[in-house]
């Protein structure tokens, strides 16, 4: 007797039949097609990187030729720049391979915000910052500090205004706004000190914020007096942490971003008496080496804008270059590859003339807000 089967199961057999031969022939293509593109890649990228590398090492080496040449005070050229523009890869992305296993996904540590800077101040050193009443007491003690330390109100302001973008608060942190919570960087503040700094500051001049806080407490009684002279102690106690680190960029920059006590150590940038006295102490250190460099008429804002966003050393280079050699060197000159590719205004710009043209600009823009003119008033 005749016996009838359901009709999907025995469809089912075709496609699965036709499908085995189409992707044994699919795999050998692709692999095929992906040995190709990674060639193609690696010619073309591997002739980019030959070219990045020779770059930047040149980049460096007459980097040393100019440190050498200003410790002997010998004069500076253009011959000691590089005077082209970096290298720019525009061939094929790197291809995908089609066989490789996924990757999991890359977690980066978060980047410590206020509240962590607080927590970790309060639990390593006993530290508890006295935050200002408003913004605006934060700005009387930062102009106060800033003036007793020689600064003027137009060298202040302006880096206020390109730091910030004009509205600053006293605990503003680099990425935050009204709209992101995820901090770009630990940087605090008027001038956005990076906790580095921090640490940095108070292993070098630590007597000095202690002598200035012994000196405000003088004039205090009672709990008052109490509460400032436990601030003391937990300042003491954390400026002898930054000295127990080797005097050393590298090993502050780790202690002050990998660790609780450093994390804490930044907090002080918050404290009203603490606070302004380290971000005035960072911008008049840029003064002073510039004036030890020979530089002797008054930064400009701009000027010291510059020396504060891309360091004393390099700054310095770019102020005392004369205006003509400005328009023709390279902002690459000034910078670590790495730094110079994070960096959207150094690679935007060109050259030193229109780096310090644009940080000029801003400055003038954002001077007009409501928190610059409100610095301003406070001089």
């Amino acid at each position: 007797m005749f016996r009838s089967f359901p009709l999907v199961p025995a469809l089912l057999v075709v496609p699965l039949l036709v499908s085995a031969p189409a992707v044994a022939q699919h795999q050998p293509d692709a692999a095929a097609s992906y040995r190709a593109q990674l060639s193609l890649w690696e010619r073309v990228h591997g002739f980019y990187e030959r070219a990045a590398n020779a770059y930047w090492n040149d980049i460096a080496d007459k980097r040393r030729i100019r440190i050498a040449k200003r410790r002997a005070h010998e004069q500076i050229g253009a011959t000691d720049y590089v005077l082209t523009q970096p290298p720019v890869y525009s061939g094929p992305p790197r291809p995908a391979d089609p066989f490789a296993p996924p990757r999991p996904p890359v977690e980066q540590e978060p980047i410590p915000v206020v509240a962590d800077f607080l927590k970790a101040a309060a639990d390593a050193f006993g530290f508890v910052p006295d935050l200002p009443h408003n913004d605006s007491a934060f700005k009387q003690a930062y102009a106060m500090a800033a003036l007793a330390a020689g600064l003027t109100r137009d060298q202040v302001v302006g880096v206020y205004a390109f730091e910030t973008g004009g509205n600053g608060s006293y605990d503003t942190q680099a990425g935050i706004t009204p709209k992101r919570s995820r901090a770009i960087s630990p940087a605090l503040g008027y001038n956005q000190l990076l906790s580095t700094n921090t640490v940095s500051l108070l292993a070098e001049f630590g007597n000095r914020y202690l002598a200035a806080l012994r000196q405000k407490a003088v004039m205090l009684r009672g709990e008052q007096r109490h509460a400032f002279d436990r601030k003391i102690e937990a300042l003491r106690r954390m400026i002898d942490f930054c000295r127990s680190i080797p005097p050393h960029w590298s090993d502050y920059d780790r202690v002050a971003k990998t660790t609780q006590r450093g994390w804490g150590v930044h907090a002080a940038v918050l404290d009203i008496d603490i606070g302004p006295l380290l971000q005035v102490q960072k911008l008049v250190d840029s003064v002073n080496f510039a004036r030890a460099k020979g530089h002797t008429s008054p930064l400009t804002a701009p000027e010291l804008e510059l020396m504060n966003l891309t360091g004393d050393g390099n700054g310095i280079d770019m102020v005392m270059m004369p205006p003509s050699l400005r328009a023709r060197v390279p902002t690459a000159n000034f910078f670590q590859p790495r730094g110079y590719e994070r960096n959207p205004v150094a690679r935007r710009t060109g050259v030193v003339a229109n780096l310090l043209a644009e940080i000029e600009q801003t400055m003038r823009r954002e001077e007009q807000t409501q928190g610059a003119r409100d610095l301003a008033a406070a001089f």
